[in-house]
This record gives structure tokens, C-alpha cells and sequence, in this order.
């Protein structure tokens, strides 16, 4: 058995939900979003932001990104949907949670492997990345090059094996 290890993209979803809580909380809370129509909800890994206005939405959102850098979650992790005009004169905004290394990030992580020339097999594996060589010099020289590439998510590395 070689060593291996998977490159993947996945999102604390219990301290998502909890940087949501936090949000919620201080729009209750803060002055400016008094008397506001401003709100956040997070289901099924899609979060619907609410607001009187797009500045309003914008410091919604920047409330969301400073409550998530605080619990180590990533900012990149969201991808924002357009803002449109929702009921009641409020505009709605929606953004995905990305969970899953996506097929494109998953070409480009294994074409960079390959144009690397390591010691390594890469492969796509449904939403993850498997990577096996025979050293384990060999994998962490890979996570190193996977670390500095430029990609639309936060990327983490699990299932070492030995």
C-alpha cells in the first residue's frame, strides 16, 4: 500500500452555522440596523442575505466575512450570487457555501502536479483530488505546491495514509 492522501474543500458547517448566529445577533443589536429590514439565513449550505438597500446587504456580507475569519473559516468559501430586487423594497443576495474540490480546480490541481514532474499519481475522484506516491516526502512536496496555488476555494488535505 502506497502512501496517499486526498486534497479537499469542505467547510465546518457547524462553525458556519455559528458565524450566522453571530451575525444575526449583532444586526439585532447594532444602531445602524434599526428599524432595518436586514437578515441572514443559512439552509442547506446556501446562505440568503436581506437588506434595505445594497450598502445595507454589503455591511451584512462584511459582518458575515469578519464573524467567519474570527472562527477560521475562509472567506473564498463563498460564492456570491447577484443582487436583486426582492419584495417589500429590500434587496436579496444569495451565496453559496463551495464543498467539493469542482471538476475545473480539480484539472488544474492534477495538470499542475503532472507539469511538476513529481513522484506522484494524481487522480479525480468525484468532489476530491487522491494523491499517492511512494514516498511521503513525495506528498508533502505536493501539498507545499498545492498550498501556493491560486484557487477559488480553501483547499484542505485529509485522509493521510501511510
Amino acid at each position: 500500500m502506497m502512501p496517499s492522501f486526498d486534497i479537499v474543500c469542505e467547510v465546518n458547517e457547524q462553525e458556519m452555522d455559528n458565524a450566522v448566529n453571530q451575525v444575526k445577533k449583532e444586526i439585532t443589536t447594532r444602531y445602524d440596523f434599526k428599524h432595518s429590514k436586514a437578515s441572514i439565513e443559512l439552509q442547506d449550505g446556501k446562505l440568503t442575505l436581506v437588506g434595505d438597500d445594497v450598502n445595507n446587504l454589503n455591511t451584512v456580507a462584511e459582518i458575515l466575512r469578519a464573524k467567519m475569519v474570527r472562527r477560521k473559516l475562509e472567506a473564498n468559501a463563498l460564492e456570491y450570487g447577484d443582487i436583486e430586487a426582492a419584495s417589500g423594497d429590500t434587496r436579496r443576495q444569495l451565496i453559496t457555501v463551495k464543498q467539493g474540490v469542482d471538476k475545473e480546480t480539480a484539472k488544474k490541481i492534477v495538470k499542475r502536479i503532472k507539469d511538476e514532474k513529481m513522484k506522484v499519481q494524481a487522480a479525480i475522484q468525484g468532489e476530491q483530488v487522491r494523491v499517492t506516491g511512494k514516498k511521503r516526502d513525495d506528498l508533502q512536496a505536493v501539498m507545499n505546491l498545492v498550498r501556493g496555488m491560486d484557487v477559488d476555494r480553501p483547499l484542505s488535505f485529509s485522509n493521510f495514509r501511510d
